[in-house]
């Protein structure tokens, strides 16, 4: 093995911090401008290299970048590709599977028309380019795919970034924005992989081709499936060992580059292994957001900076003079963008978008940049680009990334949301900044029994549809543990209708332990039945004092009332009792009150209680503002309407909290209290509060108390 010597170490690592420092710095100035930072990181590359620093200084430049020394150039370029692959993992995190498979017409049409109609357009034209820009290991049909790539996708990072600066990814727009680049980004890697297959084939053979457009698919099918279930076990087990972000990362990193492996070996650029890999690790509900933050700002600090310089370094602006090149730049560009909104355009026509969202969608999707980048670099690796054509594909990217923000930022300014979609606009945000209602995955501990029944069925009415539930069991010892475990987890399975469910067994002398440690693996809500009765302090039992005492997420513990039948067809409850306490977890016991509401057309009455009868105000003043407790019946009203419900706001007097409640209850005709509680400690045990636990205790009713740890309380 060759060593390298000392003056090849000094100029890897000088060219390391030139190039990182440049590309950063220009990166942040053109990031304030108002533009991607991808554009400043590309200039960086483009003035370090033989555009303008070869041509000032070239002695420096020479020796800054010896391009005739192989080992210098390829340690440099290895750096280069892993800020590619972890770029694309970065940007797999970011692809939403789900959303694409929700796409309205109006977003499948423009995703098709912005995709079809560039591909067809480019490859002809590509037809026409002069023979300087066909690379040596190409053929005239292989380098016109290539172009056809090139000049058809889309980047969504840079649609992501743009609609994020104006606040619009919530809007209407921006769903068809987001899922049209998320439809160019996905085919854009597969095209890539399939075009680079056929050069690596030697030529268009339609065998070969066939061949390789089998084993992507047979690769994407085993990634999605066995692939998820293996990330799933890899990151589960990490977050339950103590090795945290650092493991967490080795991980994360491992399966990325092992896929990378597996498209190189099937003769496609591991690239494509590298992005789909962020998308099954992005899926991941046991990916941390740490490690995830932890990989975006590494990438983001130092690797892509270094990829999208080096790109940057490998054009000659002076290339451009030679065989009218210029002009062809120019084609190329005006092509690109009018083949690419017109596709757009006439797709979102065809699906009913109204005018000007069209026309935004259809300016949007012409914002190009990382994707196009990689696809520049991967056929000049693979001799299909020429120096010429390559330059003209990264001026072309660097254009239009960067007159895309101005021109939509333009058509956007002025649209407005129509009542429908500001109603919608609204509920998001209220679900967004909730505990309870945002949870991706909510946990399910059951050892059967009615409480733990109802508790399922609650959870599904509680949560939005596409939170998984998963149903844990665990018992002291083996099978029979496990088989009555079974049966349990059969019965509350069976109450999530249409709702993904998986099953979680654990065998473990200390069930509160166990379940802790389950819901510390990424859960936001662990939902409890409680099948024994409550009397609070030593008399709970030993499972629900441990997880009142250590559950890192909030649970939902749920006690059916006397009179509900188990058995009864859907939930019966018609009026729900709800307190106004002005707290965090008050507010959260409200979300939960107010979508079950919504979800069984109940009626819902807010109740504060007064133990100060001269606070007490007068049944005019409710709803209106400036006392205490007239503002917290009003928020509690303003959070209602948010959820589509009218609540009835009530004003109690008396010393005991709960024994008004459950007199107020018993007056209203409610069949469900929603109650939040902070856990504290008493004497060593768990305290909810005399006024829940007196409720817990004695009421009638059916109740629900969603209970928060200390931890998360603690910011009220």
């Amino acid at each position: 093995m060759t060593s390298l010597s000392e003056h090849q170490l000094l100029v890897f690592f000088l060219q390391l911090v030139v190039l990182v420092g440049v590309a950063r710095g220009l990166g942040g100035l053109l990031r304030r401008a108002g533009q991607p930072a991808v554009v400043g990181e590309l200039a960086a590359g483009l003035l370090l290299g033989p555009s303008v620093l070869g041509r000032v200084a070239p002695g420096l430049f020479g020796f800054l970048f010896p391009f005739d020394d192989p080992v210098q150039t390829g340690l440099l370029l290895a750096v280069s590709w892993i800020g590619v692959a972890l770029l694309l993992v970065a940007t797999g995190f970011e692809t939403d599977l789900e959303l694409l498979r929700r796409l309205g017409r109006s977003s499948a049409l423009v995703a098709a028309g912005s995709i079809v109609v560039p591909l067809v357009v480019a490859f002809g034209f590509a037809t026409l380019l002069p023979a300087s820009f066909v690379g040596p290991e190409a053929t005239r049909t292989t380098f016109a795919m290539f172009i056809a790539v090139s000049l058809s996708i889309s980047a969504l990072a840079v649609m992501a970034k743009i609609l994020g600066d104006l606040e619009l990814l919530r809007r209407n727009v921006g769903q068809v924005s987001l899922a049209a680049a998320m439809a160019n980004d996905l085919t854009g890697w597969i095209l890539l992989g399939t075009v680079a297959g056929i050069v690596h084939e030697g030529g268009f053979d339609p065998l070969g081709v066939a061949a390789t457009v089998a084993a992507i698919a047979v690769f994407l099918a085993a990634m999605l499936t066995l692939g998820q279930r293996l990330s799933d076990t890899a990151l589960r087990r990490v977050r339950q060992g103590s090795g945290g972000v650092p493991a967490g990362l080795t991980v994360t990193i491992g399966i990325a580059m092992a896929a990378g492996v597996v498209t190189q070996l099937i003769g496609v650029e591991a690239v494509l292994g590298a992005f789909v890999a962020g998308i099954v690790l992005g899926r991941s509900r046991y990916q941390s957001d740490e490690v995830r933050t932890a990989l975006e700002s590494m990438t983001a600090a130092f690797f892509a900076p270094v990829f999208f310089a080096t790109a940057g370094l490998r054009v000659d602006l002076g290339l451009l003079a030679r065989d009218g090149a210029a002009w062809w730049a120019l084609a190329a560009i005006a092509l690109a963008v009018g083949a690419k909104t017109a596709g757009a355009f006439a797709g979102g026509r065809l699906g009913g978008l109204p005018a000007r969202e069209n026309l935004a969608v259809a300016v949007g999707l012409n914002a190009r940049g990382t994707l196009e980048i990689v696809v520049a670099t991967v056929a000049l690796s693979l001799g299909v680009f020429t120096p010429v054509s390559y330059t003209v594909v990264i001026v072309l990217a660097m254009t239009t990334s960067m007159t895309t923000p101005p021109v939509l930022r333009r058509v956007l300014s002025r649209m407005e949301a129509g009542p429908e979609e500001a109603a919608r606009l609204e509920r998001e945000a209220v679900l967004d900044a909730s505990v309870i209602a945002n949870t991706r995955t909510a946990l399910l501990p059951t050892r059967g029994g009615a409480n733990s029944l109802l508790a399922a069925r609650l959870l599904d009415a509680s949560l939005q549809a596409d939170t998984t539930v998963a149903i844990c069991t665990v018992g002291a010892d083996g099978d029979g543990a496990m088989n009555s475990g079974d049966d349990a987890a059969r019965e509350a399975a069976a109450r999530f209708a249409d709702r993904a469910t998986e099953r979680i067994t654990a065998v473990a002398p200390d069930a509160a332990a166990a379940i802790c440690a389950e819901a510390a693996l990424g859960y936001g809500l662990v939902a409890v039945g409680m099948n024994e009765g409550f009397s609070g302090g030593h008399t709970i039992s030993t499972t629900l004092r441990g997880l009142l005492s250590a559950c890192p997420v909030p649970l939902l513990l749920v006690k059916a009332g006397r009179d509900l039948d188990p058995d009864a067809d859907g939930l019966p409850f018609r009026r729900i009792m709800v307190p106004a306490t002005g707290t965090k977890v008050g507010q959260a016991a409200q979300e939960v009150a107010y979508t079950l509401a919504e979800r069984l057309d109940a009626g819902v009455d807010v109740v504060h209680v007064v133990s100060r009868p001269d606070r007490l105000p007068e049944p005019a003043m409710v709803g209106a503002a400036g006392d205490t407790v007239v503002g917290m019946l009003a928020e509690a009203q303003t959070l209602a309407s948010k959820f589509g419900r009218d609540v009835n706001p009530l004003t109690r007097n008396g010393p005991s909290v709960g024994m008004e409640l459950a007199i107020t209850a018993h007056e209203t005709g409610a069949d469900l209290l929603v109650l939040g509680a902070k856990v504290r400690s008493y004497s060593g045990q768990p305290f909810l509060g005399h006024g829940i636990e007196y409720l817990l205790e004695h009421a009638e009713q059916t109740v629900v108390v969603v209970v928060f740890p200390a931890q998360l309380a603690d910011g009220e």
